[in-house]
Formats: C-alpha cells, structure tokens, sequence
C-alpha cells in the first residue's frame, strides 16, 4: 500500500480508503459478521483511513464500524466521519445538532475524539447556516480537542470555492468528479494547494457507471453518459478485462490525489481493490477508454440548493 500526506494535516494516508457507507446496508442487505470481517481486512491490507457517516444506514454503518474497529489498536487508523445530514432529506448544520451530532457519532464508533468530521452533503443546506453555523461549530470541537481536522463534503464542486472563501477547512470530501468519465476535480487541485486542503476523492466507479453490472436505477446521470459508460465497460471485456479495475487503478494513481474511498461490505472486494492499486495499468487500454469517455469527460447532474450559486444544467469540462 502507498501512502500520500493528506494537504497540511500531517496525515500519511492510504491511496486507497475505506468507505464504510456500505456498512449500512445502502447498496444491498448486509450481515453484522460479513461487515466487521471486511473491515478487518481492510486494515490489515494497510487502508488507514475510513469514512462513514450517520446518515449511511441510519446510524447502523456507525454502529457496526464501531464494533469492528473495538479490537484494534486506535493509533492503526484515521476515523472520518459526518454530521449535518440524517436521513435523505434531513439536513440541520445548525452549531448545536452538530455538536451534539459529533458526540453521537464518537458514542456509536467507540472513541473519545474524531480524527476528522465533515460537513455532510452540504449543498443541501442554505448557505448561511452552512457558514456561519455550521463550519464555526467544527471549528470549536477541533479546539476543544474532540475532533482533530474538520471539513465538507459535496458533489458540486462550488461549493469548496464558496467555503474555502469564508472558512479554512482542513480536508475537503469530493466525489464523482475525478475517474475515467469524469476529471473535472483536477480544477480545484491548484485552489486546494494555495491553501493546503487536503482532498479526499470518493466514487472511483462514479456510483456503478464504470462496473459490469447494471446502473442502478436511482442514479441521477444522463442516459448519454449510462450510454457512454456501457461502451467503455463493454470495450474492456471485449479486451478481457474488466472496468472497474482499471477505473480503481485510475483515480489511486495519480500522485495529487491523495486518496480515494471506496465501499463494499465484502472481504474478498476488498481484498481485490487494494490488490488492484499495487498492479502496473494497462496504458493503452486506459487511453482506449478515456477516448471513448472523453466527449462527457466533466458531465455531471444537479445537486442541492440554488442558493450555492451552481448551475443546475448538465456541465461538462474539459480534461486538464
């Protein structure tokens, strides 16, 4: 496993993540014993960071992360989580739930402080609260020692430049914006290094458009782009490999990322994740892809409140 500083935190991070949403049940129903076992390993093939919230699973991917992590040694991992988003369309960034919300949080995942705490979805709330609420009351449990580093998340990235004028976050949690169908984070990287943010990228399978199996339903992509990433999967095979490690291998290998989660509650996934990352990618199938991907290269879809300044159309980037 490599490892990459998260910004100015200090933090040596694992290129690859754990993202414990699927601890929750989200993606599909999963047992206690199967969660905890693929946490396990997980650390032990030296991913130390995991992300998880109290929205993922309604407190449950919490509740069963915290009884994984029990057994091991505080000091073998960093622990991010959330707050400000509780159910999927519950959303409070006022300073006294998220106060109360960290406490919660520590409560359920057995420890006294966090090592970083998000501001969750945060262009579902209005931007007062989120500013002036929300980012100051992060600001008072870092200094009161429960909470190490603080920041947000989101899919629109805006709304890193609108926080990032107002407040000093010390991570930022991006996702869907920088895999083979997608690169437009690259265009915050030489904002977040002026002000060195450390940037946690989520979602190298852009929520099941780079896979073999079928786009979930729910997913909010235009059908171009479903249709561009059918191709892609499809010309992968036909080369006898599959998308979802060269996506994997993708958003883990550049060096500016510094690490990118992701979700499964099943050991043996992974296993293959991380196994992934440590082969050499196949350069010309990649380029073969990306040719195929790149006239929706930065396409995205709506998310959140208007109030954040972001154009609710579909927008498309160009490849830094």
């Amino acid at each position: 496993m490599k490892y990459r500083k998260l910004g100015n935190t200090g933090l040596d991070v694992s290129v690859l993540s754990f993202g414990a949403s699927s601890l929750g049940g989200v993606f599909r129903d999963v047992r206690k014993e199967e969660g905890i076992r693929t946490v396990h390993t997980a650390i032990d093939m030296g991913i130390n960071l995991i992300d998880v919230s109290p929205y993922y699973g309604l407190t449950k991917a919490e509740t069963v992360l915290g009884e994984a992590l029990g057994t091991i040694p505080r000091d073998r991992y960093i622990l991010c989580t959330k707050g400000g988003r509780y159910g999927q369309d519950e959303f409070d960034f006022s300073k006294e739930r998220l106060i109360r919300s960290a406490e919660e949080s520590m409560r359920r995942l057995g420890t006294d402080y966090l090592d970083i705490l998000l501001l969750h979805d945060i262009e579902f709330g209005s931007p007062a609260q989120v500013l002036e609420e929300g980012l100051p009351a992060l600001e008072q449990l870092k200094s009161s020692g429960k909470v190490r580093f603080f920041g947000v998340s989101g899919l629109p990235l805006n709304v890193f430049e609108a926080v990032l004028s107002h407040s000093a976050p010390d991570v930022v949690l991006s996702y869907c914006h920088y895999s083979l169908n997608d690169t437009s984070l690259l265009q915050l990287l030489p904002l977040l290094e002026r002000n060195g943010t450390g940037l946690i990228n989520a979602s190298p399978l852009s929520m099941g458009l780079l896979s073999n199996r079928d786009v979930p339903e729910w997913h909010p992509a235009g059908e171009d782009i479903k249709a561009a990433c059918r191709r892609a999967a499809e010309h992968c095979r036909s080369r006898g490999a599959d998308i979802s490690k060269l996506a994997v291998q993708f958003s883990t290998a550049d060096e500016r990322i510094p690490t990118t989660l992701v979700s499964t509650a099943n050991p043996d996934n992974i296993q293959r994740n991380v196994l992934w990352t440590e082969e050499a990618v196949d350069e010309q199938l990649l380029q073969e892809v990306l040719e195929i991907l790149k006239p929706f290269d930065g396409a995205t879809w709506p998310s959140g409140r208007p109030e954040w300044g972001g154009e609710l159309t579909l927008q498309r980037g160009e490849r830094s």
